[in-house]
């Protein structure tokens, strides 16, 4: 991925926070030398000093079985992004896009039942604790998690290289800087909102 310096993302623990906020992301591929890619939740964990990003997909998807020939995979996480108009600076200018990305390098390994099951329990509790009536691991009958267990297959990805880019406008002097968030806020999607709070928060952040 292509980065410049102002943009560049080095700190791991933004990027564990940023992937945690942003964790539906897609790991790619190849098969025969031609890109596959899957769309599913992949959690970014640290055990030790090592990074692994876990995930799980379906038996009936062949990606898979490329895990064994693959070199590689890259898993791709993204953020907010948002149309920025060159009207919103005081001089003149083009027009750009801003976003927020995250790409992982690494090679995957298929989990072992138990490891997978570790990571279910693991999943369910980030996504369902908090909820009034929560589904957790030992809530659900074994009839039922030995089925869905055989539908699926677990795999981890120990990080090799990750590349971040935000890439928020810190190129701009303050009062553009300003602007672009207020004018953000005033459009009519989520997106344009969400990335207008992602710029006041490394702002913040750079006090």
């Amino acid at each position: 991925m292509f980065i410049p310096k102002y943009f560049k993302v080095t700190d791991m623990d933004e990027v564990k926070e940023f992937i945690q906020a942003n964790s539906f992301g897609t790991i790619v591929t190849t098969k025969q030398g031609k890109p596959i890619a899957t769309h599913i939740p992949l959690e970014f964990r640290k055990k030790g000093d090592e990074f692994y990003i876990t995930g799980h997909m379906a038996y009936g998807n062949h990606q898979w079985r490329t895990f064994e020939t693959c070199e590689n995979a890259l898993v791709m996480y993204q953020g907010p992004d948002a149309y920025i108009s060159s009207s919103w600076y005081g001089h003149e200018n083009v027009p750009t896009w801003n976003y927020q990305a995250v790409h992982v390098y690494g090679k995957p390994v298929i989990l072992e039942q138990e490891e997978l099951k570790q990571d279910l329990v693991m999943l369910l509790e980030k996504y369902e604790k908090h909820r009034k009536n929560p589904i957790l691991w030992d809530k659900l009958s074994p009839q039922l998690l030995e089925r869905e267990l055989k539908g699926i297959v677990g795999f981890k990805i120990k990080v090799q290289e990750v590349q971040a880019a935000y890439k928020l406008s810190q190129n701009r002097n303050e009062e553009d800087y300003g602007n672009i968030i207020g004018q953000l806020q005033k459009e009519e999607d989520l997106n344009s909102h969400q990335l207008a709070e992602a710029m006041k928060k490394i702002k913040n952040r750079g006090k």
